[in-house]
């Protein structure tokens, strides 16, 4: 078991806390059907991304609000088969409320929706696209979470599962623990991981013996 300090945890929403998959999946092969994209390419870029980002670098000429609202309306009447990740209740039940929050691509009305179909709480502040100018892989969105929780980003533990994610963690000065639930372990690498694991099942935390930070014990760790 490999033991880790920290004052506070960040975690990204899909593919980490809930798998949103198969919704993700039918959303944006529609998308990528009705607009002449490879529907599998399509959804494998827009994973772990701000969708007006996917849409700005596919239509460069396209009406991208439009775009953008219609795959988010689609996304939020979609919560069939999102449910929560293994681990996922466990962790945030064993978490003090003011040492964690989710740090998500998602809108604000699409990460609620997806965490209440999950069963998981949902946290009084989060990072949300709505609150960032520049999204991952900027450190934009983990700077502020850091900020939500009154932590600096060194004394941060991000757990995320796509590069992009890996990188905004990374870059805003937290370490990271990637989840093999999305990409493959090279790619969680190239991006800077400092560990892997399956998923949040492989990770037990409790307070640290100074009361100030927490620890955690992963298993199976790369």
């Amino acid at each position: 078991m490999r033991q880790i300090h920290c004052a506070g945890l960040l975690f990204d929403m899909d593919g980490v806390l809930v798998d949103s998959t198969p919704a993700v999946a039918r959303v944006w092969s529609w998308w990528a059907k009705q607009r002449g994209f490879d529907p599998e390419e399509t959804v494998r870029r827009a994973h772990g991304r701000p969708s007006i980002t996917t849409i700005r670098e596919l239509l460069p000429e396209g009406d991208h609000e439009a775009d953008n609202q219609e795959v988010e309306r689609r996304e939020i009447e979609d919560v069939e088969g999102v449910v929560a990740l293994p681990g996922a209740v466990e962790i945030l039940r064993a978490l003090p409320a003011d040492r964690w929050t989710v740090v998500t691509s998602a809108t604000r009305a699409l990460a609620e929706v997806r965490l209440l179909a999950g069963g998981l709480p949902v946290p009084r502040k989060m990072v949300t696209w709505d609150d960032v100018k520049h999204g991952k892989p900027n450190p934009e969105p983990y700077l502020k979470g850091a900020e939500f929780l009154g932590v600096p980003p060194a004394e941060c533990v991000v757990a995320e599962d796509a590069p992009a994610g890996i990188r905004s963690g990374k870059a805003a000065g937290a370490r990271v623990i990637a989840l093999r639930t999305t990409a493959e372990d090279a790619e969680l690498m190239a991006a800077g991981a400092n560990w892997i694991v399956d998923d949040l099942s492989k990770i037990t935390v409790e307070p640290a013996k100074n009361g100030a930070m927490l620890r955690l014990a992963l298993a199976d760790t790369k």
